[in-house]
């Protein structure tokens, strides 16, 4: 019988034994939590002291103050700079302000003078060549605007002071090639009628087929069936 059961003990089909330990497992979570904050706490001692002994510290708060004053000094370069780059684009746009307006002053200076020129030949124009001269064509210009348009301008006078005043019309013919013959127009709506007793100025702007080049333009001055005046300006 103490055979069987010893034998049952040391075999496969032994009964199971269950070892307990003494301790509960929340002291044995608290005890192990304990121990590893104490170890914590002693590395990071052992750091900060192994730092403190090396002189690292010290070292890094004085390069940390030296970086601070460096950045200052570095933003206050920045603001000086932006304030001259600032100043600069102040300075540049009123220059180009002024200059803008020196150049409109200019091209309305130019135009006055031009101005002037065309009334100062004008007027000497009227002034008359001779006693017993009649009606006569002193100015005739034209000029293309474009390919297709051609403004022209005449000056009639009558210089014979007290003169009675002159009813005719006047004609306008211009010339030139159209693909390379001969051609010639007068004013779309014909001959102009015209009032003179000293002076009378009379333009206009006119439509041109297209491919023509114009070479003269011609003005008359005709009363009844008689021409009294004529000139031509060749372009």
């Amino acid at each position: 019988m103490r055979f069987k059961l010893l034998r049952r003990r040391l075999t496969i089909s032994a009964p199971r034994v269950a070892v307990r330990s003494a301790m509960p497992w929340p002291l044995r979570w608290a005890l192990a939590a304990i121990v590893l904050g104490f170890c914590s706490a002693i590395a990071l001692w052992a750091f900060e002291f192994g730092k403190g002994i090396a002189g690292l510290d010290s070292g890094a708060k004085e390069e940390l103050v030296k970086l601070r004053e460096e950045v200052n000094h570095l933003r206050e370069e920045r603001d000086r700079a932006q304030s001259v780059v600032n100043t600069a684009g102040s300075l540049l746009t009123t220059e180009k302000s002024a200059q803008e307006r020196l150049v409109a002053q200019l091209k309305q200076m130019e135009a006055e003078n031009r101005e002037l020129r065309d009334n100062l030949g004008f007027f000497e124009k009227l002034l008359p060549t001779s006693a017993t001269e009649g009606i006569a064509i002193r100015g005739l210009r034209a000029e293309m605007l474009t390919s297709a348009q051609v403004k022209w301008q005449v000056l009639v006078i009558q210089p014979v002071k007290s003169a009675a005043e002159f009813s005719g019309r006047l004609e306008l013919t211009f010339e030139g090639l159209h693909h390379g013959k001969s051609w010639s127009m007068t004013l779309p709506g014909g001959a102009q009628a015209l009032q003179v007793r000293q002076y009378r100025r009379l333009e206009g702007v006119v439509d041109l087929p297209a491919q023509v080049v114009v070479k003269t333009v011609t003005a008359k001055v005709v009363e009844g069936n008689t021409t009294r005046a004529v000139q031509s300006f060749k372009l």
